[in-house]
């Protein structure tokens, strides 16, 4: 049975597109956070109602989970979600768990393989006000997670990969009744090597949220065809790239602007340095029959060491999509490609910062209300540190 598909797509990307700047931006650096002792991850939402993106990091080691108070101009103020509980807060996903309207937050903890969600209690600027809930406490070495209604149910349900474990798995949200119980796991795929990128699209049109992850040690970037009956019938695996090494972070996008949903990726994190056709960010074009996604074609947008992350959005008010992107090793780096308007054609390279440690996560959002897309990333061990990059305009 075809259903309508509700999943929820970060903020960030909704307010990335089209903001008419004209040339190239020119971007401002601000610290928002450091001192950190292992800072990993950063999202934008709107938590606290008054209509601008908040952020939330994590402080990995230390056991801390922070939110980031926009005053609506892009100025920042941290408050605690929960302080001192030992497992590695990292990536987290935000939306809607409880269905009161309210943005909740799941996230995984890397070292216990769990997977938790805070529910917003409607004063997010009190710790308290978050209460805590299990998801699971069986997907080792927890890694990323997305929120999404896979059984049409109305309920944000979760899905995840474990980075040791070697498997992707999604959990049933059993409601409000069912609160304090651990969600129903039921794995999607098992014995892939190094699990890692889990996000959400329909790449065959057909009404239904599949998955797109990452096994950085196959290699592998594959989408994942969800069932009529998500819970019952088996996810076929499509392969997208087995070939190119150390796949990590990316994103669904119509980069081509020709109605399907392609693939923005990051490659070569951690990989050998000189490795063939790795150290990059590449668009993955969803070629072939239209809207099926069942042949791709690799396109190289531009060379990057130790490519973690890439994220997609109008960052120079063109009207096409531009990416930026981290590298993560030492140095580190934060860039962003500009799209030529062809995206198969060479795209220029743009570095916001040459020399930043162990960059990691990166998203695109707006955050001071002016229409026009910024950055935000963090740097983990050996820097510390969540940074903004304010796009000024031209």
């Amino acid at each position: 049975m075809k259903r309508s598909m509700q999943y929820f797509w970060p903020f960030a990307i909704i307010l990335a597109c089209g903001v008419g700047l004209g040339d190239e931006p020119r971007f401002t650096e601000e610290l928002i956070a450091d001192g950190f002792g292992y800072a990993f991850a950063v999202a934008a939402a709107d938590l606290d109602g008054d209509g601008d993106a908040d952020l939330t990091s994590c402080d990995t080691d230390k056991g801390n989970f922070y939110w980031f108070q926009n005053n609506g101009q892009g100025l920042f103020r941290k408050h605690d979600i929960r302080l001192n509980e030992p497992g590695w807060f990292e990536r987290h996903a935000i939306g809607d768990i409880s269905g009161d309207g309210r943005p909740d937050i799941a996230v995984v903890k890397n070292l216990d393989g769990h997977l938790v969600w805070f529910e917003n209690g409607g004063r997010p600027e009190v710790s308290d006000s978050w209460k805590r809930h299990v998801i699971s406490t069986d997907i080792r070495r927890a890694y990323d997670v997305v929120l999404v209604d896979l059984n049409g149910d109305g309920r944000l349900d979760a899905a995840a990969s474990a980075w040791v474990g070697n498997h992707f798995a999604w959990f049933e949200n059993p409601g409000s009744t069912a609160a304090d119980e651990e969600w129903q796991k039921r794995l999607i795929d098992e014995n892939v090597n190094t699990s890692r990128n889990i996000r959400v699209s329909d790449f065959n049109g057909d009404g239904r949220a599949d998955l797109l992850c990452t096994a950085h040690g196959a290699p592998l970037t594959a989408w994942y065809e969800q069932p009529e009956d998500p819970a019952a019938s088996h996810w076929i695996r499509h392969v997208v790239d087995d070939f190119s090494p150390g796949p990590t972070h990316g994103h669904p996008i119509d980069l081509d602007a020709d109605g399907d949903q392609d693939i923005l990726m990051a490659l070569g994190f951690s990989t050998a340095p000189g490795a063939a056709a790795s150290h990059q960010v590449v668009w993955y074009e969803n070629d072939g029959e239209p809207g099926r996604g069942l042949v791709w074609r690799k396109h190289v947008i531009g060379p990057l060491n130790d490519a973690f992350e890439a994220f997609a959005g109008d960052l120079d008010g063109d009207g096409d999509l531009d990416a930026a992107a981290t590298a993560w090793g030492d140095p580190g780096q934060v860039v962003w490609f500009e799209n030529p308007g062809e995206p198969r054609q060479t795209w220029q390279k743009h570095v916001l910062k040459a020399a930043w440690r162990r960059a990691n996560q990166v998203i695109i959002f707006d955050a001071d209300g002016d229409s026009r897309p910024d950055i935000a990333a963090t740097a983990e061990r050996g820097t510390n540190e969540l940074r903004l990059w304010r796009n000024r305009g031209k």
